[in-house]
């Protein structure tokens, strides 16, 4: 297994002792963590979708600055990928579970039992695989989109209406040779050998 596809627990919590602990329990089942004190500092590290690794975000509920919630809020607003997981005192049950309804993945309850935590944090690993998987796929097809030229573009629109050569010849103005010269190299560079592939890959995007 190549480090990208290592799994990293990242783990924002103003209490250090709580870092120091979490960090020492991942490593004990040999998951790597890294920790920060506070939302700021996570953010400034906070690598690019296509670099994040499998994993998940352990927030706190209560930090000084940008509490736990508002750091979710804006994960979940700039379509952050990895599983949250929120960290909650007795007193913040409620507040955990109107992030739950928010998106997070779960919450764990102070003081938990290490294999509580250990059992959520695999959950969200296996999640998370799922979930860059499935993004990394589509960056893949948005990519090929993207060399398509303007002529491409339109004549994979027309085809994809079910509209046939000729139809789609005559709205552009072009000969049915042409059309189908544009069709040949739209699917290869599509990376598909039929109209149904091609319109499963769209419709994968849309």
């Amino acid at each position: 297994m190549n480090e990208a596809d290592q799994p990293l627990i990242l783990i924002v919590d103003d209490d250090e002792a709580m870092r120091r602990s979490m960090t020492f329990l991942f490593a004990s089942v040999g998951l790597e963590a890294k920790s920060f004190a506070d939302a700021d500092a996570f953010l400034a590290a906070l690598p690019t979708a296509e670099a994040l690794r499998p994993g998940a975000v352990i927030l706190d509920v209560r930090m000084p600055g940008t509490s736990g919630l508002e750091l979710q809020r804006h994960l979940a607003e700039g379509g952050f990928p990895l599983p949250i997981l929120i960290v909650t005192g007795h007193g913040d049950v409620p507040m955990a579970v109107a992030a739950l309804k928010a998106g997070a993945h779960d919450f764990i309850e102070k003081p938990f039992k290490e294999q509580h935590l250990l059992d959520v944090v695999e959950a969200a690993i296996r999640l998370s695989r799922e979930t860059l998987a499935q993004g990394a796929r589509r960056r893949a097809i948005e990519e090929r989109l993207a060399r398509l030229g303007k002529r491409e573009r339109e004549v994979m629109d027309g085809v994809l209406a079910g509209k046939p050569n000729k139809v789609v010849a005559f709205e552009l103005d072009l000969s049915i040779k042409t059309i189908e010269a544009y069709r040949a190299s739209l699917m290869t560079k599509m990376g598909v050998g039929s109209l149904a592939e091609l319109a499963k890959l769209i419709a994968s995007v849309e």
